[in-house]
């Protein structure tokens, strides 16, 4: 049968007949959910060395290490870590030519008094085959039933489609992924990050994993940092103030990051943050890679991820079509303050009812959902195209319905004013930097910061057509 045809208890059963496979399964928070289906299958003798969970924080101390938090990506690596280390030092030398060790663990805390959803990290290291050096694949997971035994019921498929995937499905990391929710759905369940690593995952990119969660529709956003390292949003946002810029980077010039670097310093002047310096994000959106398909999205998206890395951002890459959804995302993480830095044209959109057509209250709706948190937009000035005047927020000619809604949010200051701007940048389009780009024309160089022109070159990003360089 293809894998997406078994049920939990049959991919339980298909392990526990396999005699090369051979592990442990520790569990911290839910119960013994994943090792109960290995044992409801039948045969677990034939995959489980050992089962447990510790509950009590100072027994799980006393066998992992001291943690000042027990639902995160370190507990975990410490879980994953001991299990296999003890079950090779105990059992490699009397079968370790024959079997593949592996070593499941999760840490999981769900829905209560303290938190409205669920959370897990879980993971697996395994070797791929017999005396091989471990493999890992880890994973973060909400749980998003509202009853606490349902969401243990998730949690056990879930963890059993992911030890079943590390063996069955690893060379298809795209096909692993969308059998994480098998028996499943988004709705019980939300994967915000995926990582692989070691021998078995060669050539393994976690940044395409990463996309693909969102694009399966696993999650609505994915993060990593300018190392290429992929996060948790909560290991970079949790409490922080944030801002963001959302962009196509294609590629990414000096007025896009004036825009940013001119709205932080706005930013970082307000008295709220009391001299706490906030995350700065560069977003992009699954629509800004639009409808193109197969390679070519991958290496759109690519493309960009490596130029944004030379600027040092940590970049978020949601499916998020309007502001106030970002920022309702952002809010799950931080309840301090967000800015978002953008430039004219993006304010004429968020003003435009047309935008929100599908909404019951069309644009004041949205607006209600933007700027009820603790939002701000910093906006940096345009040129008018046919008068060469400065254009700002406090000027913009908007159509007559979106004016009296415009003039209420300049007057509750959720409008800043860009002041620090570079005229120069003024007359930069991405659109054309990217078409003299492709035509080979070495202007456009002027328009990028210098290691991003290095790194399109280098590369040949964005369908660069001149001499590649050399590092």
């Amino acid at each position: 049968m293809e894998a997406a045809a078994l049920s939990p208890e049959q991919k339980a059963l298909q392990l526990n007949l396999d005699d090369q496979k051979y592990g442990t399964l520790a569990e911290i928070g839910a119960g013994q959910e994943v090792a109960g289906w290995f044992f409801r299958a039948g045969r677990a003798a034939g995959t489980v060395a050992k089962s447990m969970s510790a509950y009590d924080m100072k027994i799980s101390d006393a066998i992992y290490g001291r943690s000042g938090r027990y639902v995160c990506r370190e507990r975990l690596l410490a879980m994953l870590q001991r299990e296999y280390d003890l079950l090779l030092e105990r059992l490699s030398p009397t079968r370790g030519d024959t079997t593949c060790f592996f070593a499941f663990a999760d840490t999981v805390a769900t829905c209560g008094a303290t938190r409205e959803r669920g959370e897990a990290w879980l993971g697996i290291r395994f070797q791929h085959m017999p005396g091989a050096e471990p493999s890992d694949i880890l994973l973060h997971a909400h749980l998003l039933d509202s009853v606490r035994l349902h969401e243990q019921e998730a949690l056990g498929i879930l963890g059993v489609n992911l030890i079943y995937g590390a063996y069955f499905v690893r060379n298809d990391p795209r096909a692993l992924v969308a059998l994480l929710l098998d028996d499943l759905s988004p709705r019980r369940v939300e994967v915000d990050l995926i990582r692989f690593s070691g021998p078995a995952f060669p050539a393994v990119d976690n940044r395409l994993v990463s996309l693909q969660l969102v694009e399966q529709g696993l999650t609505d956003a994915v993060m990593f940092t300018a190392a290429g390292e992929v996060v948790q949003p909560s290991e970079v946002l949790y409490r922080k103030p944030v801002l963001v810029e959302r962009g196509r980077f294609r590629p990414l010039t000096h007025l896009t990051l004036d825009i940013l670097e001119r709205a932080r310093e706005q930013f970082v002047e307000d008295p709220a943050l009391a001299g706490e310096e906030p995350v700065v994000l560069m977003e992009m959106t699954l629509a800004d890679l639009g409808g193109e398909r197969g390679p070519i999205v991958h290496a759109d998206y690519l493309s960009r991820v490596d130029t944004l890395r030379t600027v040092g951002k940590t970049v978020l890459v949601s499916k998020f079509a309007r502001y106030f959804r970002l920022v309702e995302y952002l809010a799950r993480y931080t309840q301090n303050k967000i800015g978002i830095a953008l430039g004219i044209p993006t304010v004429r959109q968020i003003d435009d009812e047309k935008f929100y057509e599908d909404l019951p209250g069309g644009a004041l709706e949205a607006s209600g959902r933007l700027f009820r948190r603790n939002v701000r937009l910093y906006v940096y000035p345009a040129l008018d195209p046919t008068t060469g005047a400065i254009v700002t927020a406090e000027n913009l000619e908007l159509p007559e319905e979106s004016r009296p809604l415009h003039a209420f949010l300049l007057q509750r200051r959720s409008f800043a004013a860009i002041r620090r701007y570079n005229p120069a940048f003024l007359r930069i389009s991405a659109d054309d930097v990217l078409a003299r780009l492709r035509k080979g024309d070495p202007s456009w160089e002027a328009s990028v910061p210098t290691g991003v022109a290095e790194a399109i070159k280098r590369e040949g990003l964005f369908g660069w057509v001149g001499p590649r360089t050399v590092a």
